[in-house]
Parts: structure tokens; C-alpha cells; sequence
């Protein structure tokens, strides 16, 4: 079996109940969990039967043992740095309905993973038997220390013989630990150095734009209007610019209210210079229309989930299958509360084969 590693920052996640606002709910209940990008890939990955470890910094204190043992319930390996200094990072989600949008707001500043050294991973290590190592552009974006320790990551997986994935993921909120470089300039310059050791290359219908200034025409994702045939160009100017990738995969998503997208992804592979759309119907895109989201946080990791674990599976033998899967993953992700994507293969192969209509199965 493949083994599949990553490495991030995990966090606590607070949320509101239903659809509360954090100030409606304060004082009183929030609703805790675990999540950051990178251990939701894995632990979506866990779920669905692969081998997956994921990589991180916690400090040593019963909220990071909770947090190891919701991810150990997962059947995730873990290799752990643990610290007697930092903090477990925290994050808090405000679920949006209809015109309102969603919201986070971030409180992770001094994390252990932000204020670990690059030293303290020992990657030789980690990668012995390992395939195939995921990484994001959410941790370079957190600290100096940790950008450097990711870029060590992907250059130790490449030597190593590893495959190597990133989703961009680019979170304006983050990327300020250099005083005077805006978020996006700071972004492009590290970002570019770890695209240079990236094979397959994810991201939303903005992330290439906002990180790497390559712009799809007559999109705007703030209206909700996004032009699908233009992401192929977008997929050939980030392959220009990195030869090196091979897959380039987009997550398109049609916000037209909180509560109603429509969800679909593009597959380009740079060496047939091919572009795929998924899901179809008969021969033409045709997007998921989620009209009653319960959660669409962390739909953009179990996309990049589904689509590791159908590059990796002897059973989705065709670019498309292994499109179709993952889109049908992260649209299903859609329908549970938390990061993780608790949905098993079954009730993923049976949507990519067109069973959408949600009826009880008995």
C-alpha cells in the first residue's frame, strides 16, 4: 500500500452551534474539534483506507493529547515533534446561510509548529517507505520558521524519490511575518521556491491568480461568475513556469449563496496538454449543485484527498476516474460538520457513477 505523508499545523476548531454567531453564543457553548488543511487530507485519507502520516509540532499539554487522539481514531500514523513551548493553535468558524458568508478568524500566533526549527524534523526518517508527501501553502504562510522547515520538506521528498503534491490554499490573513511585503508578494517568493519540487500542483479558482498572478479571463469569483474554459490556459502558463509539474488540478466553485454552490474541478495533465472537467453529464460539464451546504470548510482538502487516493489506487486506472472520485469526494464533504470527510468510498464511487439523488439506502 502507498504511504502518503503530510505535514502541517493542526489546531483546535471552535464553531458556533448551527448557525450561531460567535457573539450570540458567547457566553456559553462552542462546538470543538481538530483540523488544519494538511491533517484533514490525511485523516481523509485514513478514512478511506490508505496509508496515511501526518507530520506536525505540538506541545506537550492535554489539549494536543486530545487532539492526537482524535486523529489516532482516524487510523492516522503520526510522527510527532513535542514541544515545551508554543501553544495548540485555534481557530473559530462562523457557519454562513444564504447572502451570509461564512467566517474565520484565526488565533495562532506562537503555535509550537510556528516557533519549531527546521531541525527538529528529521525527513530521511520520516520519508523511509514513504511515496508519496502532501504539503500546503497554509504552513509556510504562518511563520519564517515554518516556511523554511515546508521547503526542507519538499526538497528531502524529492531526493527521496517521493511524488510530491501542494494545494496552494493562499490565506491572505496569514502571510505577514515579513513587516513591509504584502501577503501576496510574500506568498509568490516562497511559494515559488517549493512549486520547483512539486509534481502535482492544486488549487481553488483563485489561488493561481493570488499567488502565482495568473488570472482566469471573464472570471469573477467574487460575483460568482467563473469562465470554466479558461482554467486550461491558467494550468498551461503555472506548467510554463514550473516544467517540472506534471498534474495540474483547479477546484472551481460557484458561489451563488452561502447555502448554494455549485462544485466541480478541472484535470489538466501537462504532458497530453488535456484538460478534464468533472462531473459531466452526457459528454458536457455539468457542476454538483449543493444547495443545502452543511459545512464547506475543508471540502478543498477532501478534494485533494480524494484525488491522492485515486492517483494512488490501482482501482481509478484513467486521469478521469481519479477526477471523478475526487470531485465526487469533496462535493460529499459538503454534508458533514467538521474537516474531516467522513464519507467512504461506496458513497463516493456510487455519486461519481451518477447516484445523486440522495435517497435513503436501506
Amino acid at each position: 500500500m502507498t504511504r502518503i505523508v503530510t505535514f502541517g499545523e493542526i489546531m483546535g476548531r471552535l464553531t458556533p452551534p448551527g448557525f450561531q454567531r460567535i457573539r450570540q453564543s458567547l457566553p456559553g457553548d462552542l462546538q470543538v474539534s481538530f483540523a488544519g488543511a494538511e491533517a484533514n487530507v490525511a485523516a481523509s485519507l485514513a478514512l478511506l483506507g490508505a496509508d496515511a502520516m501526518f507530520v506536525t509540532a505540538l506541545p506537550e499539554n492535554d489539549l494536543a493529547d486530545a487532539c492526537v487522539a482524535a486523529l489516532q481514531s482516524c487510523s492516522v500514523a503520526l510522527h510527532l515533534v513535542r514541544t515545551d513551548f508554543g501553544r495548540l493553535g485555534l481557530y473559530f468558524v462562523e457557519t454562513g446561510a444564504n447572502q451570509r458568508p461564512s467566517r474565520v478568524l484565526y488565533d495562532r500566533d506562537h503555535s509550537a509548529i510556528s516557533m519549531t526549527d527546521r531541525e527538529a524534523y528529521d525527513w530521511p526518517r520520516i520519508f523511509h517507505s514513504a511515496d508519496w508527501f502532501h504539503v500546503t501553502g497554509i504552513t509556510p504562510a504562518i511563520s519564517p520558521l515554518a516556511a523554511e522547515a515546508a521547503l526542507d520538506a519538499v526538497r528531502a521528498a524529492k531526493s527521496a524519490g517521493l511524488a510530491v503534491s501542494c494545494d496552494l490554499n493562499f490565506r491572505g490573513k496569514l502571510w505577514r511575518w515579513e513587516r513591509g511585503t504584502p501577503p501576496r508578494d510574500l506568498a509568490r517568493r516562497v511559494m515559488s521556491e517549493i512549486l520547483e519540487a512539486v509534481d502535482v500542483l492544486i488549487a481553488n479558482e483563485e489561488d493561481c491568480e493570488d499567488v502565482l498572478g495568473i488570472r482566469a479571463e471573464q472570471t469573477d469569483v467574487d460575483a460568482g461568475r467563473i469562465a470554466i474554459d479558461r482554467y486550461p490556459d491558467v494550468a498551461r502558463h503555472v506548467v510554463r513556469q514550473f516544467p517540472n509539474i506534471g498534474l495540474v488540478a483547479t477546484t472551481l466553485r460557484e458561489s451563488i449563496t452561502a447555502s448554494h454552490n455549485n462544485w466541480g474541478a478541472m484535470l489538466y495533465e501537462a504532458s497530453s496538454d488535456n484538460a478534464l472537467f468533472a462531473p459531466q453529464h452526457e459528454g458536457e460539464y455539468r457542476p454538483y449543485e449543493i444547495r443545502n451546504i452543511v459545512d464547506r470548510v475543508g471540502a478543498g482538502d477532501a478534494f485533494a484527498a480524494g484525488l491522492i487516493f485515486a492517483l494512488t489506487c490501482d482501482d481509478y486506472d484513467t486521469m478521469d476516474g481519479c477526477l471523478k472520485f475526487a470531485v465526487a469526494a469533496s462535493c460529499l464533504a459538503h454534508s458533514i460538520e467538521g474537516d474531516f470527510n467522513h464519507c467512504g468510498r461506496a458513497e463516493i464511487d456510487a455519486l461519481a457513477g451518477g447516484s445523486v439523488s440522495g435517497r435513503v439506502v436501506r
